[in-house]
């Protein structure tokens, strides 16, 4: 098996063999991640193909001392979120002034497992805002103001995605739940 660091200099040199490696290697976990910020599988793909021609790209700008899997995810998600700005006109949104009913509620007596197929269903259920703002926020660790400065927002639009993504999500587990018994 060969060592990242010859596949990382291979692609430096703009050679096939080692991209096609690196792509073997890292496009399974790459596309989970744009799975998590886009609708569906065809715009996963999209923005994998888009991450990769950007990683290719600018591999020769990769320093060493940073973890090489961190370095490729956030090209990735801003790939992510460069995809969703493109679209953003085509994508539902809520008002940041519309309420919401909060009244479906697991109760605090109540405990419910899921499955990772059923969360990423759920989660993939949220309005593209929303789904956006979840990921980058819970998945990914972004604080409000990273988010706010990397989706061209608001940070309180930020936080109050973040707190309706929550309520939708928990709404969705709710009515599974419901079904599941």
């Amino acid at each position: 098996m060969t060592d990242l660091r010859e596949i990382i200099d291979g692609c430096k040199r703009n050679k096939g063999k080692y991209q096609d490696m690196l792509y073997a290697r890292y496009s399974k976990m790459l596309y989970g991640t744009c799975l998590r910020y886009t609708r569906n599988s065809f715009d996963a793909e999209d923005v994998l193909q888009e991450g990769f021609v950007k990683i290719f790209k600018n591999i020769g700008m990769y320093s060493q001392d940073k973890p090489f899997e961190g370095w490729i995810r956030k090209i990735m998600i801003n790939t992510a979120i460069t995809h969703y700005r493109k679209h953003l006109k085509h994508a539902y949104h809520d008002d940041v002034t519309e309420s919401h009913d909060l009244s479906a509620d697991l109760g605090p007596d109540q405990h419910c497992d899921y499955t990772k197929e059923e969360l990423m269903a759920a989660i993939n259920k949220l309005p593209s805002g929303y789904k956006m703002v979840f990921n980058m926020y819970v998945i990914e660790g972004y604080k409000h103001k990273e988010i706010a400065d990397a989706l061209s927002i608001d940070i309180n639009t930020s936080k109050s995605q973040l707190s309706r993504a929550k309520k939708h999500l928990q709404r969705e587990l709710a009515e599974m739940s419901k079904v599941n018994l």
